[in-house]
């Protein structure tokens, strides 16, 4: 038996070979012709002697090569490793040396960076897309070198083993060195179908691709689902909801999926209302929870259903999932999607009964799940202590198999012995009229150990005092979790995705 996720690809092209694939600033791409320019860039590999299995990282933005190149990695038989745009040097190098990389390909806006990181970890090869308009950078071989690459034969499809790892991607590394979460080609080809026919995705969907490319939701959960189902991808490289909101109107965008912040951005565009986003007929939020406020307000101003899912590198992306306006239970993550199931487990390993009263750490197993971590065999057995997959998130169940995240367990406050959620309290903080973002983190304290801290960022012509808002969240929570201070910054740090990056707080 043979999978490779590439097929997907190639049966789009043959049931919808002049359909727009990809829209972008400037033009289009049909699907014909993206199979056709991947088809070449995987000639291109393999003329350059790399073998199946072999990785080549990629790293662009969200521009049509990106998933040529995502596609003809594939049909070579070798393996992606997509690489965050916003690395250094170091981080990159670490990347290509940890994956075994012979290959980079990536973008004129970071190559000199991207260079010196290959070279550190002895990758010789590098192919750089340019930005047009401007000279190349004098690094690596061109990009156009692998995507003029004439296809002799039949078309390249190698014929991998359904087990075999598709896509290596790196975790965040917000505790020491990222590691490398493994997935197959079968676990990346079931999270594009099921979903997909979870969600209703239709090949007359215009579906908004603003995150990143090179994160899980977006590769997984966005492209993959979209060439599964023949839907066509708006690429947006860089999120401005300007542009956006831009965007949706121009290419009359039907589904938008996006991380909270990118919702609570739009929210607070002064020229939201300027543009016509009628033709949006439902919202995705996933990569960290949505606050209710945030949800509801969204609804109210776009006429749209947000469905919230969760999932990790480690799940090919989506673990749990609210199927429909109808079926969907709100502000929960949804159920487990086929082939998937989800526990929720106290310190001792013993599995909590349904209830909020019952926040333990939740575990998945199923077909989602990775092979383990590239090369590092100890942190697999650690992540998979007792068959279950441990997530690191906080969460309970509902009585009707509805699950509901809480906090990640590194975010935990405990004050004087008691167990604050930051979650909970920022979600009071967003129904303050005038919070725009919020954070809330534990700081040290002699006599309680930890103490809490609010960090928020205002909306626009929008005032409060510290005095105020601490007020607001006393008289609405337990006194031990209410914040004793406030910081105000003008905006909070966040990472490409979009999540608010509560360790430089």
């Amino acid at each position: 038996m043979s999978l490779n996720l590439a097929m997907m690809l190639r049966e789009s092209a043959n049931t919808h070979p002049e359909k727009a694939a990809v829209l972008f600033d400037g033009g289009s791409v049909s699907y014909v012709e993206l199979d056709t320019a991947s088809d070449r860039v995987a000639a291109g590999l393999v003329g350059r002697g790399l073998r199946p299995g072999d990785a080549v990282a990629l790293q662009l933005p969200n521009v049509p090569e990106f998933v040529v190149a995502y596609f003809g990695i594939l049909k070579a038989g070798c393996v992606a490793v997509p690489v965050n745009l916003l690395f250094k040097a170091a981080e990159v190098g670490y990347v290509l040396a940890d994956s075994g990389a012979r290959l980079l390909i990536t973008w004129a806006g970071v190559a000199e960076e991207a260079a010196k990181g290959a070279a550190d970890a002895g990758v010789s090869e590098v192919f750089v897309l340019p930005i047009p308009g401007t000279p190349r950078p004098g690094v690596g071989h061109a990009f156009g070198q692998l995507l003029e690459t004439a296809v002799i034969g039949p078309p390249p499809l190698h014929q991998s083993d359904p087990g075999d790892t598709a896509v290596i991607v790196y975790t965040a590394g917000t505790t020491g060195r990222p590691k490398g979460a493994e997935l197959t080609h079968f676990q990346l080809f079931m999270n594009a179908d099921t979903p997909g026919r979870l969600f209703g995705i239709r090949d007359e969907d215009v579906v908004l691709v603003v995150l990143p490319l090179f994160h899980v939701f977006g590769l997984s959960s966005i492209l993959d689902v979209c060439v599964r189902f023949a839907a066509t991808m708006s690429l947006v490289p860089r999120f401005d909801p300007a542009k956006v909101l831009e965007v949706i109107a121009r290419d009359r965008v039907t589904v938008f999926e996006g991380v909270p912040t990118m919702y609570i951005a739009l929210l607070n565009h002064p020229d939201r209302d300027r543009h016509d986003t009628s033709s949006l007929r439902v919202g995705v939020s996933g990569g960290a929870p949505i606050p209710a406020e945030v949800i509801d307000e969204v609804e109210r101003t776009f006429g749209i259903v947000v469905l919230e899912g969760y999932g990790l590198s480690e799940t090919a992306s989506t673990t749990t999932f609210n199927v429909s306006a109808e079926e969907r239970r709100i502000y929960s993550v949804g159920k487990p999607i086929y082939g998937v199931e989800v526990q929720v487990w106290d310190a001792d390993g013993e599995v909590l009964p349904p209830g909020p009263e019952h926040v333990g750490e939740l575990v998945v197993r199923g077909v989602n799940v990775m092979r383990g971590y590239h090369g590092n065999p100890a942190a697999t057995r650690e992540a998979m202590a007792g068959g279950w997959f441990h997530t690191g998130d906080l969460g309970y169940v509902d009585r009707d198999g509805f699950f509901f995240v809480v906090d990640r367990k590194k975010d935990l406050i405990i004050r004087g012995g008691e167990n604050v959620y930051p979650r909970e309290v920022e979600d009071v903080l967003y129904t303050h009229p005038a919070v725009a973002e919020a954070a809330v983190v534990g700081i040290p304290d002699d006599r309680l150990g930890q103490e809490v801290k609010a960090v928020v960022a205002l909306r626009p012509g929008r005032t409060v005092t510290e005095a105020e808002l601490v007020g607001y969240v006393r008289e609405r929570v337990a006194s031990y979790k209410y914040p004793r201070s406030v910081e105000f910054r003008e905006h909070l740090p966040m990472n490409a995705t979009g999540k608010i990056l509560k360790r430089e707080l």
